[in-house]
């Protein structure tokens, strides 16, 4: 009894072992191989608009020619305390960088988009697209005084 129970193992495994057969199936395949794609995003990108005063308490605001250092300086303390947690100088975040930041918007929709954040994003066009490019993470009111965001706008400029 064990030969045959032995000889029936042993058949089972040779056929068991034999040549893989392919069978081309119509219909539906699941391939479950990882294969890496070039994926090309076309970015909407925001437009630079510099005329776009945005919504919000600052309706007029010109910078000096000369910075000034002190006010640059509280700017810096309050941009590393509160808006490094979504922004970086150089580098996109969960919010845009803003070096550069006067080369596309104005200096009152920056002081706007500062205080104002809530209301920039129910009505200006550019923080409306902002909000859509940056998967519609909202900027928080962070309550500044208009002195604190002109310190942070002032800041920006040595960026």
């Amino acid at each position: 009894m064990k030969k045959t129970v032995m000889v029936l193992a042993l058949g089972a495994m040779i056929a068991s072992c034999g040549g893989k057969k392919e069978e081309k199936k119509d219909g539906f395949e699941v391939s479950r191989t990882k294969t890496e794609e070039a994926k090309t995003v076309e970015k909407e990108g925001v437009p630079v608009d510099l005329d776009n005063k945005g919504v919000g308490p600052i309706t007029n605001m010109e910078f000096p020619d000369e910075i000034n250092d002190e006010m640059a300086a509280r700017g810096k303390a309050k941009f590393e305390a509160i808006c490094v947690a979504c922004h970086m100088v150089d580098k996109r975040m969960i919010g845009p960088a803003l070096k550069g930041v006067y080369e596309r918007r104005s200096p009152e929709w920056v002081m706007n988009m500062i205080l104002n954040p809530d209301g920039m994003l129910k009505e200006d066009p550019i923080a409306k697209a902002l909000l859509k490019e940056y998967n519609n993470a909202i900027m928080l009111n962070q309550n500044l005084t208009e002195d604190e965001a002109r310190d942070v706008a002032e800041y920006l400029r040595t960026l």
